[in-house]
């Protein structure tokens, strides 16, 4: 007899439909998957053999074929085991039941327990889009796969539930879902109003915050880099619901998300060690999995000590930087995944640290310090739209017992330019400043004849290139935003071309 279960599997960050098709057929015993199986998946023929017969079910002793179908589509893990054993009962006629508008995943244990999969997010959104409206999934799983609306989702403990369900003895009750964002916010791991000094570097920060800008901080040893950093997303807007399970998706393919709370409700901040391989930053691997940079996706992708990553791994940041996504070719074919992070880049002005510095003396040569900062290539620095100096913090101000701006107050700034921006961007894919392109910025930065003169001498002045010039019109209407001014005016333009890098040696 044939049976067929619907069960789905994960290709980049999206769902695709797989049908287990299950085939009892006249012969010796055998037991064979066909599809594009990778080894968890053969694997299953006795997972899933076992699982039958110690739930106290028969296992067919005849031929059985179960076919993953599209057969060119790799199929990989264990999340098929649960939707084989049903198409096994089912084929068998050991137990009956309507699955023609369910979903099934989840991996088996030996004892017939489910246990949690990756990627059930994608899934079940995938079961919502095609119209499926039940999903049986692991119970640890089922608060993710209940974050989709207009699914009713079955947390299941063991195989023996399922059964019982489907036969109609005792139904399982569906999860309900918990798609609050309330309760979600900690406070922030450095607080502003810690910080001590450093008042031009922290306002450079909320100007970054507010309208998603890249930054680059250049100084000493302990000059306060780390910490700002570290204090940034205590001053990022809070998440809307759809970004949270935006991002919640791409934790879910990586196998990421805390078990205790499948929404993720804080902007990523991620900061990889500089010894990290190129798929782990980019993303990629055999069978390829989100990197850093999309795992900082809404968030921050903090990289201290910039020239220490390797040239080829910082090269690559160019394309996620201008485009907001990164594709991952490879022979099977090509992968994007979303890459919209705010960079904020910290390195030390010399290999030593201290060339600059006004107290300590540094002990580089010339050519050793042009060596260290020509590690990150011009095109790079160009798509940096904010560059400043954190020097050294005088003991008058580390001593001072005054307590600065509060994040909290900070992040109230931030988040009433978001909202200029919201509104400014209705209606488009843009979210912030730093995602336009040049039609929005010859809408929405226009210039009075003053600014025109002045960013026309800038341009000629410091040799900006084209790519900086819009650049720094999209980081002077973020200041106007902060500001609350309709237009540009000359002190916005001034503050952005402020931050415009400059000749260190």
């Amino acid at each position: 007899m044939l049976a067929k279960v619907n069960s789905c599997s994960v290709v980049g960050l999206d769902g695709v439909l797989i049908d287990v098709e299950v085939d009892i057929a006249n012969g010796l015993p055998a037991f064979n998957i066909v599809g594009l199986p990778d080894a968890a998946v053969q694997e299953a023929r006795e997972r899933v053999r076992a699982a039958i017969k110690n739930t106290g079910l028969p296992f067919p002793r005849t031929r059985l074929t179960v076919n993953l179908a599209p057969a060119d589509i790799r199929k990989a893990g264990p999340a098929f085991d649960l939707p084989i054993a049903v198409g096994i009962l089912l084929a068998s006629e050991t137990i009956f039941g309507d699955v023609e508008k369910a979903i099934f995943m989840g991996e088996l244990s030996l004892d017939g327990g489910v246990r949690h999969v990756s990627g059930i997010l994608p899934m079940a959104t995938l079961a919502h889009q095609l119209g499926y409206s039940q999903l049986f999934v692991p119970a640890i799983d089922a608060p993710e796969a209940a974050l989709v609306d207009g699914v009713t989702v079955y947390p299941v403990e063991n195989l023996l539930q399922v059964i019982d369900h489907l036969s109609g003895h005792q139904r399982m009750a569906p999860f309900a879902a918990d798609r609050s964002l309330d309760d979600g916010e900690s406070p922030a791991v450095v607080d502003f109003g810690e910080i001590k000094g450093q008042e031009h570097v922290k306002r450079a920060a909320e100007v970054a915050a507010a309208g998603a800008h890249n930054m680059l901080m250049t100084g000493p040893p302990g000059s306060g880099k780390t910490l700002i950093a570290r204090a940034i997303p205590g001053i990022l807007p809070r998440l809307s619901l759809d970004e949270a399970l935006d991002i919640t998706r791409i934790y879910s393919v990586a196998d990421m998300l805390p078990g205790d709370k499948p929404l993720i409700r804080q902007r990523p901040f991620r900061a990889p060690h500089h010894t990290i391989s190129y798929a782990g930053l980019i993303g990629g691997g055999r069978f390829p999995k989100p990197g850093e940079i999309s795992l900082a996706h809404r968030g921050v992708l903090f990289l201290d000590e910039l020239p220490e990553f390797g040239q080829r791994m910082l090269e690559m940041l160019r394309q996620p930087l201008e485009d907001k996504i990164v594709s991952i070719s490879r022979s099977a074919g090509s992968l994007t995944y979303p890459a919209n992070f705010t960079l904020i880049g910290a390195m030390n002005p010399c290999p030593c640290g201290y060339y600059g510095d006004p107290e300590k003396e540094c002990t580089c040569s010339i050519s050793a310090v042009q060596r260290y900062q020509k590690r990150i290539s011009g095109p790079l620095m160009d798509r940096i739209d904010i560059h400043v100096t954190v020097p050294r913090i005088p003991y008058e101000k580390l001593s001072d017992k005054r307590v600065g701006e509060s994040s909290a107050t900070v992040r109230a700034r931030v988040e009433s330019a978001r909202e200029i921006q919201q509104q400014r961007f209705a209606g488009t894919p843009l979210q912030t400043n730093a995602d336009m392109g040049p039609g929005e910025i010859r809408q929405y930065c226009a210039l009075d004849e003053t600014g025109t003169s002045l960013l026309k001498s800038a341009v000629q002045q410091m040799h900006l290139s084209p790519r900086a010039y819009h650049r720094v019109l999209k980081l002077a209407r973020t200041i106007a935003d902060l500001a609350g001014a309709e237009t540009i005016e000359p002190p916005h333009l001034a503050e952005a071309l402020q931050y415009r890098p400059r000749e260190m040696v």
